[in-house]
């Protein structure tokens, strides 16, 4: 049987329980891209300060949504969101009935991951008991586009949003409303000025002051680093221009 489940990722499903109820109304004032228009869209939940919290795959589902994010974070990010619903009529909570699929070549199944294309195809399904773990392959197929994602990377409320890469990956709307932490994210684009960015290099060339994060299996590291310190062969295709 092939490999396609993540279990490393989880879901958490947003239900109105009023007709009257908007959940892309509710998501749009929190995350950074625009839930109102075609989904799925990669976004960031920010601190007030622009910096990342958590970042997830928003995926339509009827009159539902669902939040497709790492299974560490998903019931801190669920306590996150209700404490933002306040007393609006939606019931938040993670959904273990559905898990999160990925093949990497091209198929029929699932979409493109709106980050980028070459990440490969995505799709949410209800879950089976005989299913085996494609981790591992997504873990070193992620890392070789030069694309990071998670706590244990982005950091917890350490790194500016557009330091995470989250233009060149599609994660961000400059046009939208007002959300979390847009004050920072907005000026820091209208400047130009990204002088850090997260960056996958190779192990041996890591920083250990800027490190993040490290695969020694895979030997590779996740650097925080200065634009002009980025090595060039560390420099993915969708980066080329910087620098």
């Amino acid at each position: 049987m092939p490999c396609h489940r993540l279990f490393a990722r989880a879901l958490i499903r947003l239900s109105p329980q009023s007709s009257d109820e908007n959940l892309p109304a509710f998501l749009q004032g929190l995350v950074t891209n625009d839930v109102q228009g075609p989904l799925p869209v990669w976004v960031g939940l920010l601190s007030a300060q622009g910096k990342a919290l958590f970042d997830f795959i928003v995926w339509p589902a009827g009159d539902d949504l669902l939040i497709d994010c790492e299974a560490d974070a998903a019931d801190d990010l669920a306590r996150r969101l209700s404490l933002y619903r306040l007393r609006r009529k939606i019931a938040i909570s993670r959904d273990d009935t559905l898990g999160v699929y990925w093949q990497a070549p091209p198929g029929d199944r699932g979409t493109p991951d709106p980050r980028i294309a070459a990440l490969g195809q995505r799709w949410v399904a209800p879950v089976a008991t005989d299913e085996q773990s494609a981790d591992e392959q997504w873990l070193a197929h992620r890392l070789s586009l030069g694309v990071t994602e998670g706590r244990a990377e982005l950091g917890d409320g350490e790194t500016l949003w557009l330091e995470c890469n989250a233009a060149e990956l599609n994660g961000v709307s400059f046009t939208k409303g007002c959300y979390v932490g847009q004050e920072n994210t907005a000026r820091m684009n209208w400047r130009q000025k990204v002088n850090r960015r997260l960056a996958v290099v190779p192990l041996s060339q890591s920083d250990p002051q800027r490190r993040r994060m490290t695969y020694p299996a895979l030997g590779l590291a996740v650097d925080h680093l200065r634009v002009e310190d980025i090595p060039q062969a560390a420099r993915p295709a969708w980066l080329a221009h910087e620098g």
